[in-house]
């Protein structure tokens, strides 16, 4: 059986802050939003997937401005390198306190929404390499020297290579 990551469920204390943190910062749309019941808090559902009718709700029903739940973070991935930089912008242009972490295997940015759950936005780079493992990048390389710091830093590693020569079922899946 293959499990797929189908969606999370916020409590959030401030709706509309969380609204416009994960639509104008990460390009969430809102699929639909109601009610949970007759005088329930409301829900809002959110995607960026056409395909998805959501990855991500939001139920305000935090009542204070104690730690978020036991989630420790919630993460996407990117297609395109120059994703990872636009984004890495927009977050120090708010003044969002960003951790850009390389596992090896992916290019991250980890980082906290308005009210503190962790997120992460990864590019998969074309290797395998075991986990865990982390190490501070630099988002201001471009692609390709961005990719050759990723070889020198982790080549070293027993389990360093080719996501295709890996030969594992998890290669260039990411492993947090």
């Amino acid at each position: 059986m293959k499990l797929s990551w189908s969606h999370a469920v916020l409590n959030v204390g401030n709706l509309e802050k969380m609204l416009d943190f994960y639509m104008n910062t990460l390009g969430f749309d809102i699929a639909d939003r109601g009610p949970l019941a007759e005088n329930a808090p409301e829900i809002v559902f959110l995607s960026n997937d056409p395909d998805e009718h959501h990855q991500i709700a939001m139920v305000a029903m935090r009542k204070d401005d104690a730690p978020p739940n036991t989630l420790n973070h919630l993460a996407f991935r990117i297609e395109n390198f120059s994703d990872i930089q636009s984004l890495n912008t927009r977050l120090t242009t708010q003044a969002v306190k960003v951790l850009p972490l390389s596992h090896g295997n992916t290019l991250s940015l980890y980082f906290n929404d308005p009210e503190g759950n962790g997120l992460e936005v990864f590019w998969d780079t074309p290797w395998h390499v075991a986990q865990p493992q982390g190490e501070v990048w630099d988002p201001a390389l471009d692609e390709a020297a961005a990719l050759a710091w990723v070889e020198s830093t982790f080549e070293k590693e027993p389990s360093f290579a080719r996501s295709e020569e890996a030969g594992s079922a998890f290669v260039n899946r990411h492993q947090s």
